[in-house]
């Protein structure tokens, strides 16, 4: 009897282990909170403070497999599908691993973001330098052809697992969030026959470690895209204040020249005048 009390006990203080971990952890859908209708914002936060940020818009293309007339013959058809308001996120957070789930069309579509942070080694000046970085390495679409929504006549519908495979992407200096406008986009393999699935992310602000501030991303660390981008539409002002310094350069020196000349003594063109100088 003994025995069964204490057995009780412990799982009991088992039980409220478990759920003061699960209370210590929370999830924030705040898409409603963005200006731009396709764009999301996921938090995830820990023990009362933000672990994981991440906005970004998204867009899925789908193939998937449809029966043609002939009532023999397949042919693929292709779905777009976006994250909506309400989806449903979950999320887990680590010095070196951490993860963002997000769901909806209850549970038709998961799409899962892995990211890890480890060492770099990069080349400068002929010298190797260690610096630590993260970078999302692993992406997973878990879908659902019965979902007539979006799949509609599907041939032998059901649950497919996409992923990518080796991803190294949008690799970021520890402590700082990753920042692009342009359009990153992926591919993962379905295991819907090895069909390839296209994902396209574009105004992306991601940080998911070493956040300082509650609710708050660190300093940006730009894409090279657009980094490019702003170089691009810099260069036409940048040439037009070059080529307007010329002008003025040009101007100045033509107006010192005349002043130049008029303040010299003219002389005549005619030799004969030189006698009465």
């Amino acid at each position: 009897m003994q025995e069964r009390f204490i057995m009780d006990l412990l799982l009991l203080l088992m039980s409220l282990s478990a759920f003061r971990v699960s209370a210590e952890q929370e999830v924030e859908n705040l898409s409603g909170l963005s200006p731009n209708p396709d764009r999301d914002i996921f938090v995830v936060r820990e023990n009362g403070t933000t672990c994981l940020m991440a906005e970004f818009a998204v867009k899925f293309l789908i193939p998937y497999d449809v029966l043609a007339l002939n009532g023999i013959d397949l042919i693929t058809e292709q779905t777009s599908v976006s994250i909506p308001r309400g989806a449903q996120i979950a999320g887990k957070c680590g010095s070196s691993e951490s993860e963002l789930q997000i769901s909806w069309i209850n549970h038709a579509f998961t799409f899962l973001i892995f990211f890890s942070k480890d060492k770099h080694t990069r080349g400068t000046d002929g010298k190797a330098k260690e610096t630590e970085v993260w970078k999302i390495n692993k992406v997973q679409l878990v879908y659902n052809t019965s979902e007539t929504t979006h799949f509609s006549n599907a041939y032998n519908p059901g649950k497919h697992t996409a992923s990518t495979h080796r991803l190294s992407a949008l690799v970021t200096p520890a402590g700082r969030s990753y920042v692009c406008s342009a359009q990153q986009t992926l591919t993962l393999i379905s295991s819907d026959h090895q069909k390839g699935i296209t994902v396209s992310m574009y105004d992306i602000q991601i940080q998911p470690f070493d956040i300082k501030s509650d609710f708050v991303f660190s300093e940006q660390y730009k894409c090279i895209t657009d980094e490019r981008e702003q170089l691009e539409q810099m260069l036409p002002l940048v040439l037009g204040l070059i080529l307007g310094l010329i002008i003025v350069i040009t101007i100045s020196v033509y107006h010192f020249h005349l002043k130049l000349s008029a303040a010299q003594p003219q002389l005549p063109r005619d030799r004969s005048l030189y006698k009465n100088m």
